[in-house]
């Protein structure tokens, strides 16, 4: 009799045992996986970016996967196949080129990852279901209207940023507002009109020579699009002694840049705080992960109601408000915590 009790003790026991471990455990909610490819880290305005996502991931207790493709748009393609064999939950994509980066939404779409097209715009898909980004237009009427306040009449050189880049495009649009209507009045020459490939300054400076040179150094005024191809415009200014004596316009606010406006060799640039930038790409990347709508996303008071077109078709956007920045107005930059007071000595 107590041998039977016995097993009829340790056969419940066994059951109950097998029961627990077939029924489903309590478990946390699965942390939240956003992928991000950028493509470069050569600007600062870049590295900025890049940290800031970080910090904004790490805040709000999500994983980021954040890779660069070096302005490679293959090595961008692999990295964004790369991100998605690893089952992220969104994707933040800045393409190196914007027309072959269709093809990398395309693949996210058919994977169910939602893409963010950060700061710059994904063309010729219709596969982005959120675009995040400032105001680009904005940003070129900004260095258009400084330009044409600054010199009015005179010879101009327009350069514009690299060809794969849709903001390069926007930028040059803007400022032309401004600047064509000039033209066509016959105050202003455009003596030059080039993009720089990779915006690289390098390239700039071989822009600008070549133009210094055509027209015997009678050159009043340059519309750089950034920092970087300022700084190459206005070493070429330099070795004919003109730095300072042509107006020139920037974008980005880097540290060099801002040097170079309170030296008085560049005029201006144009400040958007990519870390807000980064940031909202961030939290619209979480918010789609978890299935909410698009029309739903907000930051800092902008919502997402705004629309750009792509090619395709017109793409929701959060656009950021870009700001001028003169040697007026520089402390703005370092009120914003953006650079330090000691980065402009």
């Amino acid at each position: 009799m107590k041998k039977i009790l016995s097993f009829s003790v340790v056969a419940a026991v066994v059951a109950a045992l097998a029961l627990t471990s077939c029924a489903p455990q309590a478990t946390g909610p699965k942390k939240i996986v956003i992928g991000a490819s950028l493509p470069t880290q050569r600007e600062a305005v870049w590295v900025k970016g890049r940290q800031a996502m970080i910090a904004a991931a790490a805040a709000a207790g999500v994983e980021l996967k954040v890779l660069s493709a070096d302005a490679d748009a293959a090595q961008q393609a692999n990295q964004v196949e790369s991100l998605l064999s690893q089952g992220i939950q969104a994707l933040i994509l800045a393409p190196a080129d914007a027309t072959t980066a269709a093809s990398m939404a395309d693949k996210a779409a058919a994977a169910k990852v939602p893409v963010v097209s950060y700061d710059r715009l994904i063309l010729d898909t219709k596969n982005i279901a959120l675009y995040v980004s400032f105001d680009n237009e904005k940003v070129g009427e900004l260095q258009g209207e400084w330009l044409t306040k600054a010199v009015p009449k005179g010879n101009y050189i327009i350069m514009s940023g690299d060809p794969g880049d849709n903001n390069a495009k926007l930028f040059k649009a803007g400022a032309m507002k401004i600047i064509q209507p000039l033209v066509d009045k016959g105050d202003i020459k455009i003596v030059a009109d080039q993009a720089v490939a990779n915006w690289l300054p390098s390239n700039a400076l071989t822009i600008v020579e070549q133009a210094l040179t055509a027209n015997k150094n009678k050159v009043n005024a340059i519309l750089a699009p950034n920092d970087g191809t300022a700084g190459g415009a206005i070493q070429a200014l330099n070795e004919q002694k003109l730095a300072g004596k042509v107006a020139v316009t920037g974008q980005d606010a880097e540290i060099a840049g801002l040097k170079r406006i309170m030296a008085g060799t560049q005029g201006m640039t144009v400040f958007k705080d990519n870390r807000k930038e980064a940031d909202a790409s961030v939290q619209a990347a979480i918010a789609l992960a978890q299935g909410q709508p698009v029309a739903s996303i907000t930051y800092d008071g902008v919502s997402a109601n705004q629309t750009v077109n792509n090619g395709t078709f017109d793409v929701p956007s959060l656009l950021l408000t870009p700001e001028a920045i003169t040697k007026a107005n520089i402390q703005d930059v370092v009120k914003s915590g953006y650079v330090k007071a000691t980065d402009l000595q």
